[in-house]
């Protein structure tokens, strides 16, 4: 037989195992955050819906990336347990805007990890109930992967969760498996179009243009809210906007915030940004 070792695999798998049990402690020493990221309406700019993403302010690496760690809590099924503070946490955010008489949604991603644990309809409803928020006010998002399984226990953890009253929304369309099948087979209200192809898009040949109509016009067809992920550019939202996108997400508008940051970023928006970007048109 013959055995290779190589440095750079020993450090990677130490430094995963050091991440690993760092990330297990991490719930308990209040580490990780939620940001949030606005949806717009795509004709007026008005906030919709803020998504909340997930970071882990480690005390010695700094800002942890999700796609570092995120993955690791799915193999090692502390995404679970984390699910559940991101879900109690958003639902507490927005019923604290609710109170302050701002009436956004709130969306939240969920992993295939969360989908085979098999009790996502009850850990939700739980978090709906103690927070005092109605179902409406929650939009959850699920990527292509976790429904490609099409186990009888994903069809009917859907189900259960539209039964619920939240929303559905099938992020990253376009960039996995790309079935039509679900489409039909799942009660989803919203599609997010992946940030490759609005990325693409620009002003010499259009990009990706003929996909992104393409998907636009399916949705509509569906009777789909069509949400525009990674807007960076004037160019971008304009395209966007001309070919009917019901919402706009990215950069061009605001960076994830914290929930402080982001109520000040929206007084700004709403006396300033909005009207610049809104002239330009």
């Amino acid at each position: 037989g013959c055995e290779l070792f190589m440095a750079s695999i020993s450090r990677s798998a130490a430094r995963k195992l050091s991440l690993e049990a760092d990330l297990n402690r991490a719930l308990d020493r209040g580490e990780l955050r939620l940001h949030y990221q606005p949806r717009l309406a795509t004709q007026d700019l008005q906030v919709e819906t803020v998504e909340a993403l997930l970071r882990w302010q480690h005390p010695q690496r700094g800002m942890v990336p999700p796609d570092e760690f995120i993955p690791l809590a799915e193999q090692s099924g502390l995404i679970v347990g984390i699910g559940d503070w991101v879900l109690a946490e958003a639902c507490a955010q927005a019923a604290r805007w609710r109170a302050a008489r701002v009436g956004w949604k709130v969306a939240v991603n969920v992993s295939g990890v969360q989908f085979r644990d098999g009790t996502l309809a009850t850990r939700v409803s739980r978090a709906l109930a103690a927070a005092g928020i109605e179902a409406s006010s929650l939009e959850l998002e699920f990527t292509e992967g976790a429904l490609i399984e099409n186990s009888s226990r994903v069809t009917q953890a859907v189900s259960a969760l539209k039964e619920l009253g939240v929303n559905i929304a099938l992020d990253d369309f376009g960039t996995g498996y790309s079935s039509l099948s679900y489409l039909r087979r799942f009660p989803i209200d919203t599609l997010k179009i992946d940030r490759m192809f609005v990325r693409d898009i620009n002003a010499t040949s259009g990009g990706q243009a003929p996909l992104v109509d393409a998907i636009m016009a399916m949705a509509r067809s569906l009777s789909l809210t069509t949400v525009a992920e990674g807007v960076e550019t004037d160019l971008q939202w304009h395209f966007l906007r001309a070919r009917g996108a019901s919402q706009v997400q990215g950069f061009l508008f605001s960076r994830p915030l914290p929930a402080e940051e982001l109520a000040l970023w929206h007084s700004q928006w709403i006396h300033a940004d909005a009207g610049r970007i809104t002239g330009a048109a």
